[in-house]
């Protein structure tokens, strides 16, 4: 602060130098935050490890600003990060005392890097998911396809990776190789999301190369259970956004059952994920699906999902 201020009163006479303030950003605002307990992290990402934690309301000189994780309050919502070079990080934008979810007259940081991977391991799903982690050794074997799909399918923020690992528990127990029980149908669910109906076989295995029809068993297989997960999640439908805006309605409809007590099981779960992967209470979540997706939606082609799941809606707010 007090080197801003010197850096201020130095150029307003003429007197800064080129190479005098190099350490000092260009340009910063001045605001406040509000509330006790707000984490100022290295990176725009509920991922990124926390620096410092602030006690209260405190004054923060902001030189930039970048979109991140999306962060929910009962006071907003905003996707935005303030950097703040004196305390060494970044903080959500919806801890600062502002009406706006993005920070007024401040510039973007720049080209944003890809977020920071977090590779989830057996000991992560065990604390997120307990007594579902059934089979430890076998959801083991297949950490590593599952980690490779999912840094493909850039499932790489906490809500992707809360949404994605809290979908595909309900679905399979994350065991690459389950079938579902009592399923007799040639095209029945199998693998991570339990792949289902004869049309998605075909379009799954036409994208990866590889003739599912002929041999569904292949899509409980340790080569190809991930990468089908990752298929349906990023082609036949396109979850990440669902995700990012906390729409876990919308996440369940995509991945085709009946709206049902299960979409509030799904939803618990995905908050358990979340608070355990950001290290924080996680925010409220929407639970909700449009009227033309409360049924079976596995059969719809992407157009015709997102059409339906869009409905009386601009988007993906």
């Amino acid at each position: 602060m007090v080197l801003r201020r010197l850096t201020t009163l130095l150029a307003g006479l003429g007197l800064v130098a080129a190479g005098l303030v190099t350490a000092t950003p260009a340009y910063a605002a001045v605001f406040s935050t509000y509330g006790s307990g707000v984490n100022v992290r290295a990176d725009a990402y509920l991922s990124a490890a926390i620096v410092r934690t602030l006690p209260g309301p405190t004054s923060i000189d902001v030189d930039c600003q970048k979109r991140g994780d999306r962060v929910t309050t009962s006071e907003g919502t905003s996707e935005w990060w303030a950097h703040v070079p004196a305390l060494g990080g970044y903080l959500s934008v919806v801890f600062v005392a502002i009406p706006e979810d993005k920070l007024p007259g401040v510039g973007e940081c720049g080209v944003d890097p890809e977020p920071p991977y977090r590779e989830i391991t057996l000991a992560d799903v065990q604390a997120m998911f307990g007594s579902r982690i059934a089979n430890p050794t076998l959801v083991e074997e297949g950490l590593p396809s599952l980690n490779e799909a999912m840094r493909g399918a850039e499932i790489n923020t906490v809500y992707r990776q809360a949404a994605f690992l809290a979908t595909l528990v309900h679905e399979s127990r994350l065991e690459y190789n389950i079938r579902e029980i009592g399923d007799t149908r040639p095209y029945g669910g199998r693998g991570y999301i339990q792949l289902t109906t004869e049309g998605n076989y075909q379009r799954a295995g036409d994208h990866l190369g590889v003739n599912l029809v002929s041999d569904p068993e292949k899509a409980r297989s340790l080569e190809w259970s991930a990468p089908i997960a990752r298929w349906y999640w990023t082609v036949e439908r396109r979850i990440n956004p669902y995700a990012d805006a906390l729409q876990m309605g919308k996440v369940n409809a995509a991945i085709g059952y009946p709206a049902g007590d299960e979409d509030g099981r799904r939803c618990a779960t995905f908050r358990t994920a979340i608070a355990y992967l950001s290290g924080q209470p996680a925010p409220a979540v929407n639970c909700s699906r449009t009227a033309k997706t409360m049924g079976d939606t596995s059969k719809l082609t992407r157009t015709q999902f997102e059409a339906a799941v869009n409905e009386g809606s601009s988007g993906l707010g």
